[in-house]
């Protein structure tokens, strides 16, 4: 017997069997449960997600012996027939094929007809957006009122094209893609089966190449079986794909970090030499950072059966959040610009420059413009853990105030007030939220301790806390150590005290405008009503 592709093997018969289309499985089953049939069926989706499935196996349920039900037998001869595609009363057309409006209307005499077999004629029309404006028309009257005993299924991936004169008259059901898990778990099934070794790795790979389409990534895996001699082993599917390592990825982030540049093309160098796609290697690199932002802000959405879960964490860890948000930016749009490069390795390579230039781990402005050691780079955080830990005491500040001795500060010269600090403080971003939302405990010698409700504890990272305190220690002249306690305060926050401000200032525009002579003629004349959102304070 000649081999059967898995794609055709492992294609679904029944309903219960159909893998990611639950809410389409749910509507047509409770629709034949309770014979609340409709003449006409539009199953639209992207290729690969089981429209011409469903269309096969809806027919079976319209023309099973044992009647019409949500649960053929397949195993009466209508659904034998329509499992082999030799069912008389089943005429699947390709639209792509019979645009033309006399090909429609040959096929739509024949309808008029009862069926030789089955209980029903189903008409399965295949990319049914193909068919011309005057095909479209020729079938609409049929459509929307065909003999008791027709149904049309129509099947298409965009259906845009389609009159809406023609989809008013149809159940339209739109097939979703199939997520990368639920296609690497139903590889995994049908390797069991099969009994072929396969590696996790391998399966997520496979996956994530098929793009959410089920068939798309059965036919990967034939090639894969193939490729790797009955075998699916990560490093052969990665070959095979042409993939880029994600070994190749830490190597350059990892070099990043080091201010190593010449590590960082010495990959670059490695991936052209195995002639692997700059183009994925931007998107994995791109979805790599992904990755590592997940792991920094919400570390248990990472799978616990990810093979390189504890990379990602160590990675995560070293790893400024804000450089993330950035990095990931350069990799897209490093991506965009391929195209216009000189050649794909050059534009590469100038997106790996770009990271480079603006990497993280740079202490104060003269470092911008020195090579970073590693004495200069700062470490990066840990992952938050959901407790305030004191951050380790900052390096002293080279310049400092004038007749001012190393390590003491004139108390006299310098506020004590926490919103007159921070208002001195070179921060910004997410130091400055941090900052914001805190309120000024206790500041003796070199120890500062700040008070931070509970319901912000989401602003303590690691990365904002070191650079508040070193802020502060340049504010102050003096090493520091900082400390942030989680608990509830006064709630006299410098964001609280900015709110307070803002809000004021807002009622005082709109009274102002309120007691405006012409604005109380206008309303009083028009019963109109005074928009207070439409008001700016100035």
């Amino acid at each position: 017997m000649s081999y059967q592709v898995l794609a055709r093997k492992w294609r679904p018969r029944t309903f219960s069997s159909l893998v990611g289309q639950e809410h389409v499985v749910r509507a047509l089953t409770h629709a034949l449960t309770a014979q609340r049939l409709h003449h006409a069926y539009l199953f639209t989706g992207t290729r690969g997600v089981g429209k011409t499935t469903l269309a096969r196996i809806l027919a079976k349920a319209l023309n099973c012996e044992a009647g019409v039900t949500a649960t053929p037998c397949g195993i009466c001869s209508a659904c034998r027939e329509i499992d082999a595609g030799r069912f008389v009363d089943l005429l699947e057309v390709d639209a792509a094929t019979n645009t033309k409006v006399d090909e429609m209307r040959q096929l739509l005499e024949n309808a008029v007809y009862a069926p030789t077999r089955g209980r029903f004629k189903v008409y399965v029309i295949d990319e049914v957006h193909m068919l011309s404006n005057s095909a479209f028309n020729a079938m609409l009257k049929t459509l929307e009122e065909p003999p008791e005993h027709v149904k049309f299924i129509l099947a298409t991936t965009d259906p845009q094209k389609i009159p809406v004169t023609v989809l008013s008259r149809c159940l339209q059901f739109n097939l979703k893609q199939m997520t990368q898990p639920l296609i690497a778990s139903h590889l995994k099934h049908i390797l069991e089966v099969e009994a072929i070794s396969a590696e996790v790795g391998a399966l997520h790979l496979l996956a994530r190449s098929a793009a959410g389409s089920m068939r798309d990534a059965l036919s990967l895996l034939d090639q894969a079986i193939a490729h790797g001699s009955g075998k699916v082993e990560e490093a052969q599917v990665r070959e095979m794909l042409g993939a880029v390592d994600l070994d190749h990825l830490f190597s350059i982030t990892d070099a990043l970090l080091a201010g190593d540049a010449a590590a960082m093309l010495q990959v670059a160098d490695e991936m052209a030499a195995r002639s692997l796609s700059f183009d994925t290697a931007l998107q994995e690199m791109a979805s790599l950072f992904t990755r590592l932002q997940v792991a920094q802000i919400a570390p248990q959405a990472i799978a616990d059966d990810l093979p390189e879960r504890e990379r990602l964490l160590d990675m995560a860890s070293r790893l400024d959040p804000e450089f993330v948000q950035l990095a990931y930016q350069i990799a897209v749009h490093g991506r965009h610009e391929l195209p216009l490069a000189p050649d794909e390795q050059a534009g590469f390579i100038m997106t790996l420059l770009r990271l480079y230039a603006f990497r993280p781990a740079l202490d104060d402005d003269s470092a911008l413009r020195e090579p970073p050691t590693t004495a200069t780079r700062r470490t990066a955080p840990a992952p938050f853990t959901g407790q305030a830990a004191p951050a380790p005491a900052a390096a002293q500040p080279a310049a400092r105030a004038e007749g001012v001795a190393p390590g003491e500060a004139d108390p006299g010269s310098l506020p004590t007030d926490w919103n007159d600090i921070l208002a001195a403080l070179r921060i910004s971003g997410m130091a400055r939220e941090l900052a914001q939302h805190c309120e000024l405990r206790d500041l003796a010698g070199a120890r500062v301790v700040l008070r931070l409700s509970p319901t912000h504890r989401h602003l303590l990272m690691k990365p904002a806390q070191d650079k508040l305190q070193q802020a502060l220690a340049e504010h102050f002249a003096r090493p520091l150590q900082l400390a942030i306690a989680l608990e509830a305060g006064t709630g006299d926050t410098p964001a609280a005290a900015a709110q307070r401000d803002r809000r004021d200032r807002m009622d005082r525009a709109i009274a102002s405008v309120e007691q405006d002579g012409f604005v109380r003629e206008v309303i009083e004349m028009f019963d109109a009503t005074l928009v207070e959102s439409s008001i700016k304070p100035v």
